[in-house]
Protein backbone atom coordinates (compact mmCIF):
# COMPACT_ATOMS: atom_id res chain seq x y z
CA UNK A 1 0.00 0.00 0.00
CA UNK A 2 1.62 3.32 -0.93
CA UNK A 3 1.93 6.10 0.86
CA UNK A 4 -0.43 8.49 -0.08
CA UNK A 5 -3.42 5.79 0.17
CA UNK A 6 -2.30 4.72 3.44
CA UNK A 7 -2.61 8.22 4.69
CA UNK A 8 -5.79 8.61 2.82
CA UNK A 9 -7.19 5.69 5.11
CA UNK A 10 -5.78 6.77 8.51
CA UNK A 11 -6.97 9.97 8.65
CA UNK A 12 -10.38 8.44 6.83
CA UNK A 13 -10.71 6.51 9.67
CA UNK A 14 -9.59 9.29 12.14
CA UNK A 15 -12.88 11.50 10.74
CA UNK A 16 -15.11 9.15 10.47
CA UNK A 17 -14.28 8.37 14.37
CA UNK A 18 -14.40 11.67 15.91
CA UNK A 19 -17.55 12.41 14.25
CA UNK A 20 -19.54 9.40 14.57
CA UNK A 21 -18.26 9.18 18.34
CA UNK A 22 -18.90 13.15 18.89
CA UNK A 23 -22.54 13.05 17.48
CA UNK A 24 -23.73 9.53 18.58
CA UNK A 25 -24.26 10.38 22.58
CA UNK A 26 -22.56 12.20 24.92
CA UNK A 27 -21.11 8.90 26.31
CA UNK A 28 -18.97 8.01 23.41
CA UNK A 29 -18.27 11.57 23.21
CA UNK A 30 -16.44 11.54 26.14
CA UNK A 31 -14.58 8.28 25.96
CA UNK A 32 -13.02 9.32 22.35
CA UNK A 33 -11.49 12.48 24.17
CA UNK A 34 -10.49 10.87 27.07
CA UNK A 35 -8.61 8.45 24.95
CA UNK A 36 -7.51 11.06 22.68
CA UNK A 37 -5.95 13.09 26.04
CA UNK A 38 -4.40 9.85 27.73
CA UNK A 39 -2.38 8.76 24.29
CA UNK A 40 -1.55 12.69 23.78
CA UNK A 41 -0.41 12.34 27.59
CA UNK A 42 1.78 9.49 26.96
CA UNK A 43 3.12 10.50 23.55
CA UNK A 44 4.12 14.20 24.93
CA UNK A 45 5.89 12.42 28.13
CA UNK A 46 7.74 9.78 25.86
CA UNK A 47 8.72 12.85 23.55
CA UNK A 48 9.88 14.87 26.79
CA UNK A 49 11.47 11.66 28.54
CA UNK A 50 8.86 11.95 31.41
CA UNK A 51 8.23 9.27 33.64
CA UNK A 52 4.94 9.34 34.97
CA UNK A 53 2.61 10.11 32.33
CA UNK A 54 0.21 7.38 34.80
CA UNK A 55 -0.53 10.09 37.47
CA UNK A 56 -1.65 12.80 34.76
CA UNK A 57 -3.65 10.18 32.71
CA UNK A 58 -5.37 8.74 35.95
CA UNK A 59 -6.34 12.44 36.73
CA UNK A 60 -7.72 13.10 33.30
CA UNK A 61 -9.81 10.24 33.22
CA UNK A 62 -11.24 11.13 36.57
CA UNK A 63 -12.10 14.42 35.28
CA UNK A 64 -13.75 13.41 32.12
CA UNK A 65 -15.48 11.24 34.37
CA UNK A 66 -16.77 14.10 36.63
CA UNK A 67 -17.76 16.39 33.84
CA UNK A 68 -19.80 13.39 32.29
CA UNK A 69 -21.50 12.93 35.54
CA UNK A 70 -21.95 15.97 36.89
CA UNK A 71 -22.18 18.05 33.49
CA UNK A 72 -20.99 21.82 35.16
CA UNK A 73 -21.48 24.80 34.01
CA UNK A 74 -18.77 26.39 32.04
CA UNK A 75 -19.11 29.40 34.14
CA UNK A 76 -17.45 27.17 37.31
CA UNK A 77 -13.99 26.50 35.01
CA UNK A 78 -13.70 30.49 34.05
CA UNK A 79 -10.09 30.57 36.78
CA UNK A 80 -9.18 27.41 34.99
CA UNK A 81 -9.61 28.65 31.78
CA UNK A 82 -7.65 32.15 32.45
CA UNK A 83 -4.58 29.61 33.45
CA UNK A 84 -4.39 27.56 30.39
CA UNK A 85 -4.74 30.66 28.44
CA UNK A 86 -1.60 32.78 30.34
CA UNK A 87 0.34 29.22 29.97
CA UNK A 88 -0.25 29.41 26.34
CA UNK A 89 0.83 32.59 26.27
CA UNK A 90 3.91 31.93 28.19
CA UNK A 91 4.20 29.36 25.59
CA UNK A 92 4.09 31.77 22.88
CA UNK A 93 6.55 34.08 24.74
CA UNK A 94 9.16 31.57 24.53
CA UNK A 95 8.63 30.54 20.70
CA UNK A 96 8.57 34.13 19.34
CA UNK A 97 11.81 34.85 21.75
CA UNK A 98 12.90 31.40 20.40
CA UNK A 99 13.54 30.43 24.30
CA UNK A 100 13.89 26.92 25.32
CA UNK A 101 10.16 25.54 26.44
CA UNK A 102 11.96 23.72 29.00
CA UNK A 103 13.87 26.00 30.13
CA UNK A 104 11.28 28.06 32.77
CA UNK A 105 8.65 25.11 32.94
CA UNK A 106 8.99 21.34 33.97
CA UNK A 107 7.28 18.86 32.01
CA UNK A 108 4.35 18.23 34.88
CA UNK A 109 3.37 21.86 34.16
CA UNK A 110 3.59 21.26 30.34
CA UNK A 111 1.30 17.98 30.86
CA UNK A 112 -1.27 19.21 33.37
CA UNK A 113 -2.08 22.98 31.69
CA UNK A 114 -0.83 22.31 27.53
CA UNK A 115 -2.54 18.76 27.48
CA UNK A 116 -4.87 18.00 30.69
CA UNK A 117 -6.79 20.88 30.94
CA UNK A 118 -7.41 22.04 27.50
CA UNK A 119 -8.71 18.27 26.46
CA UNK A 120 -11.39 18.91 30.08
CA UNK A 121 -12.59 22.34 28.23
CA UNK A 122 -12.91 20.34 24.36
CA UNK A 123 -15.11 18.06 27.33
CA UNK A 124 -17.12 21.10 28.62
CA UNK A 125 -17.67 23.03 25.30
CA UNK A 126 -20.91 21.23 24.67
CA UNK A 127 -22.24 22.16 27.95
CA UNK A 128 -22.28 26.26 26.84
CA UNK A 129 -25.88 25.02 25.20
CA UNK A 130 -28.76 23.15 27.41
CA UNK A 131 -28.94 20.47 26.46
CA UNK A 132 -25.36 19.98 25.42
CA UNK A 133 -24.69 20.49 21.39
CA UNK A 134 -22.06 18.38 20.84
CA UNK A 135 -22.00 19.75 17.38
CA UNK A 136 -19.82 23.02 18.98
CA UNK A 137 -16.86 20.83 18.85
CA UNK A 138 -17.09 19.48 15.21
CA UNK A 139 -18.10 22.96 13.88
CA UNK A 140 -14.44 23.92 15.23
CA UNK A 141 -12.73 20.91 14.01
CA UNK A 142 -13.82 21.96 10.57
CA UNK A 143 -12.72 25.28 11.22
CA UNK A 144 -9.07 23.80 11.91
CA UNK A 145 -8.95 21.36 9.12
CA UNK A 146 -10.59 24.17 6.73
CA UNK A 147 -7.43 26.86 7.86
CA UNK A 148 -4.65 23.77 7.80
CA UNK A 149 -6.20 23.23 4.14
CA UNK A 150 -6.16 26.96 2.62
CA UNK A 151 -3.14 27.89 4.65
CA UNK A 152 -1.51 25.17 2.90
CA UNK A 153 -3.34 25.40 -0.70
CA UNK A 154 -2.82 29.45 -0.50
CA UNK A 155 0.80 29.23 0.77
CA UNK A 156 1.78 26.69 -1.96
CA UNK A 157 -0.15 28.80 -4.87
CA UNK A 158 1.75 32.52 -3.87
CA UNK A 159 3.38 32.24 -0.47
CA UNK A 160 6.49 33.84 -0.22
CA UNK A 161 7.11 35.02 3.07
CA UNK A 162 8.08 32.86 5.95
CA UNK A 163 6.08 32.75 8.72
CA UNK A 164 8.74 31.40 11.23
CA UNK A 165 11.20 29.39 9.19
CA UNK A 166 13.27 28.18 11.76
CA UNK A 167 10.41 26.19 13.29
CA UNK A 168 7.96 25.44 10.01
CA UNK A 169 9.89 26.19 7.00
CA UNK A 170 6.82 25.33 4.78
CA UNK A 171 4.50 28.11 6.66
CA UNK A 172 3.93 31.12 4.86
CA UNK A 173 2.48 34.44 6.28
CA UNK A 174 0.46 34.81 2.74
CA UNK A 175 -0.64 30.93 3.56
CA UNK A 176 -1.85 32.25 7.06
CA UNK A 177 -3.44 35.44 5.50
CA UNK A 178 -5.83 32.78 3.18
CA UNK A 179 -6.25 30.30 5.96
CA UNK A 180 -7.96 32.65 8.24
CA UNK A 181 -10.18 34.69 5.10
CA UNK A 182 -11.13 31.16 4.08
CA UNK A 183 -12.25 29.67 7.83
CA UNK A 184 -14.38 33.03 8.40
CA UNK A 185 -16.47 32.51 5.25
CA UNK A 186 -15.94 28.60 6.32
CA UNK A 187 -18.08 30.06 10.09
CA UNK A 188 -20.37 32.45 7.92
CA UNK A 189 -21.42 28.96 6.09
CA UNK A 190 -21.53 26.83 9.69
CA UNK A 191 -23.89 29.35 11.10
CA UNK A 192 -26.76 28.79 8.35
CA UNK A 193 -26.62 25.09 9.65
CA UNK A 194 -25.48 25.04 13.35
CA UNK A 195 -28.24 28.16 14.41
CA UNK A 196 -27.71 27.47 17.76
CA UNK A 197 -24.71 30.39 17.70
CA UNK A 198 -24.75 33.63 15.93
CA UNK A 199 -23.03 34.35 12.76
CA UNK A 200 -20.76 37.23 15.74
CA UNK A 201 -20.28 34.27 17.40
CA UNK A 202 -18.81 31.99 14.74
CA UNK A 203 -16.66 34.32 12.98
CA UNK A 204 -15.07 34.80 16.09
CA UNK A 205 -14.48 31.49 16.54
CA UNK A 206 -12.80 31.32 13.33
CA UNK A 207 -10.67 34.32 13.89
CA UNK A 208 -8.82 32.26 17.07
CA UNK A 209 -9.06 29.21 15.54
CA UNK A 210 -6.56 30.72 12.35
CA UNK A 211 -4.65 32.84 14.44
CA UNK A 212 -4.30 30.54 18.09
CA UNK A 213 -4.70 27.14 15.84
CA UNK A 214 -1.61 28.10 13.84
CA UNK A 215 0.33 29.06 16.81
CA UNK A 216 -0.55 25.81 18.44
CA UNK A 217 0.70 23.75 15.57
CA UNK A 218 4.12 25.88 15.73
CA UNK A 219 4.19 25.08 19.52
CA UNK A 220 4.11 21.34 18.59
CA UNK A 221 6.67 21.82 16.21
CA UNK A 222 8.80 23.43 18.30
CA UNK A 223 8.48 20.99 20.97
CA UNK A 224 8.93 18.13 18.19
CA UNK A 225 12.27 19.81 17.65
CA UNK A 226 13.74 20.10 21.01
CA UNK A 227 12.97 16.59 21.12
CA UNK A 228 14.57 15.57 18.07
CA UNK A 229 11.55 13.65 16.76
CA UNK A 230 9.46 14.15 13.60
CA UNK A 231 6.41 13.07 15.14
CA UNK A 232 4.98 12.44 18.26
CA UNK A 233 4.51 9.48 18.04
CA UNK A 234 2.72 6.57 15.15
CA UNK A 235 -0.58 5.20 15.76
CA UNK A 236 -2.13 7.06 12.59
CA UNK A 237 0.19 5.68 9.55
CA UNK A 238 1.28 8.23 7.43
CA UNK A 239 -0.23 10.79 9.64
CA UNK A 240 2.58 10.47 13.09
CA UNK A 241 0.44 10.40 16.31
CA UNK A 242 -2.49 11.84 18.35
CA UNK A 243 -1.11 15.00 19.31
CA UNK A 244 0.12 16.33 15.85
CA UNK A 245 -3.58 16.02 14.75
CA UNK A 246 -5.07 17.59 17.74
CA UNK A 247 -2.11 20.07 18.79
CA UNK A 248 -4.00 22.74 17.05
CA UNK A 249 -7.11 22.35 18.70
CA UNK A 250 -6.44 21.85 22.24
CA UNK A 251 -4.10 24.84 22.32
CA UNK A 252 -6.82 26.99 20.99
CA UNK A 253 -9.56 25.34 22.98
CA UNK A 254 -8.61 27.55 26.09
CA UNK A 255 -8.46 30.80 23.94
CA UNK A 256 -12.37 29.33 22.65
CA UNK A 257 -13.78 28.83 26.14
CA UNK A 258 -12.39 32.24 27.50
CA UNK A 259 -14.42 33.99 24.46
CA UNK A 260 -17.55 32.28 24.64
CA UNK A 261 -17.50 33.12 29.00
CA UNK A 262 -16.91 36.64 27.99
CA UNK A 263 -19.20 36.68 25.53
CA UNK A 264 -22.27 34.80 26.89
CA UNK A 265 -21.65 36.46 30.70
CA UNK A 266 -21.05 40.38 29.47
CA UNK A 267 -22.23 40.39 25.68
CA UNK A 268 -24.91 38.27 24.84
Amino acid sequence: MNETLTRALSGGVYVALLIICTLFSSLSFHILFTVFMCLSIFEFAKMTKFNYPYVFALFGILLSAAIYVGKPRPNNFVYIAIGSVIFGLMLLNNLFRNITFSKNHKTFSHLFLYITIPFTLILLLPNFKYPSEHRIVIAIFIMIWCNDTFAYLVGKSIGKTKLMERISPKKTIEGFIGGVIFTIIASILISYFYTFFNVTLWIGTAILVSIFGTLGDLVESKFKREAGVKDSGSIMPGHGGILDRLDSVIFVTPFIFLFYLIYFNYVS
